[in-house]
């Protein structure tokens, strides 16, 4: 595609995160449970690339530059990590392999992934050659607000998900449906709160983040906000549920299913409705994959709702609701200042108002917080 072709330079920098994403092999690190390893050297990088960032993108014409700094933040750390791989096993080959018995599941993770990859991606692919450039800048501001509120949302599956499995396979069942009400509790008290913030502010927000030109990325980014839920739920139900106990099938059917709607609600409305468009294709396949997947988990889901302390939940809200539209009809010259006395307004009654109920999971963060306050001291 003529598009694609002019932007070849662009494409081959970018594509060394392919290579750096096999050789990384980040889901080793992650079954091993080396979480503090990972996050250190994620942590490194990141900063290593905002300050490449600082030092070599400067202007529009550094593109070249911000694709290499983005890959080195992104994925640099997949050096380390296939460096230091020598220090869990030893590689050689080892002959007699029976790769027949792995061949099915790859390649179910393989095309789950791939589908997932689709309609994750489907929308900026689709605007921007149905649109142009400007409009997918208008969507990608958006979208990147999106996509840091989903990882924090979300990196409570990862590190679950060994734990996870480990239950199942030991056929310790309550101790896998405590866990699994957990994570169920953890993303609607985080990611509810998150979208109601982030809806009300999202001019100033965008503003913010992208500046003043990026303005008409408000909508979408509005329309987009329910989708840190669905994803959050469908993480849970998918990756920490249909996963581990040998269902990923149907976690490939679901995701096929939200590939399919992306493609064709992004057909029917980019033309007219522009990145508003794309964020309601990408709105719709979400909740379809989500309620699929709740679908296959009726059974499984009834009782984890049973131990979801819905009260506290809205409690909360009734209380929050209130005093973020108070909070948002105050003006303030300063852009930082807004954001920051709103958010620590707003997110500190939600937490004060779950302490105050007693809620299991604020409580055990808060006993966590003081006793390693207490091991120090």
């Amino acid at each position: 595609m003529p598009a694609f072709r002019q932007e070849s330079a662009l494409y081959t920098i970018c594509s060394a995160a392919v290579v750096l994403n096999v050789i990384g092999v980040n889901w080793v690190y992650q079954a091993l449970e080396e979480y503090s390893y990972i996050t250190f050297v994620s942590v490194l990088f990141k900063v290593l690339g905002l300050a490449l960032m600082f030092l070599l993108v400067r202007n529009s014409g550094d593109v070249l530059w911000y694709g290499l700094v983005t890959v080195v933040s992104s994925f640099g750390s997949a050096i380390f990590n296939f460096l230091r791989l020598r220090k869990l096993i030893d590689l050689y080959p080892c002959g007699n392999w029976n790769f027949r018995r792995h061949l099915y599941p790859i390649f179910t993770f393989f095309f789950m992934s791939v589908a997932t990859t689709v309609y994750t991606n489907l929308d900026t692919v689709m605007l921007g050659v149905m649109k142009n450039n400007e409009v997918v800048g208008y969507y990608n501001a958006a979208i990147k607000i999106k996509i840091i509120l989903v990882t924090l949302v979300t990196s409570l599956g990862t590190v679950l998900l060994p734990r996870l499995s480990y239950y199942y396979e030991q056929g310790k069942e309550k101790e896998f449906l405590s866990l699994v009400s957990k994570a169920f509790s953890f993303v609607l008290l985080f990611s509810i709160p998150c979208c109601i913030y982030f809806s009300v502010y999202a001019k100033p927000v965008v503003e913010f983040l992208s500046g003043p030109g990026y303005l008409p990325a408000v909508a979408p980014m509005i329309i987009l906000m329910p989708t840190i839920l669905f994803i959050g739920l469908s993480n849970i139900t998918g990756i920490q549920v249909l996963v581990p106990t040998g269902r990923e099938t149907l976690v490939l059917r679901s995701v096929i299913l939200g590939a399919v709607v992306d493609f064709l609600l992004n057909l029917i409305l980019i033309p007219s409705l522009g990145a508003s468009g794309a964020a309601i294709g990408t709105l719709c396949a979400e909740f379809a994959v989500t309620l699929l997947q709740f679908w296959y988990l009726r059974k499984l889901l009834t009782t984890i709702i049973r131990s979801i302390e819905f009260k506290d939940l809205l409690i909360m809200l009734l209380v929050s609701i209130p005093v973020i539209w108070i909070v948002s009809n105050l003006r303030m010259s300063k852009l930082f200042c807004q954001l920051f006395i709103s958010a620590v307004v707003y997110f500190g009654i939600c937490g004060l108002v779950l302490l105050a109920l007693g809620e299991k999971i604020i409580n055990s963060i808060i006993k966590r917080i003081l006793g390693l306050l207490l091991e120090r001291n």
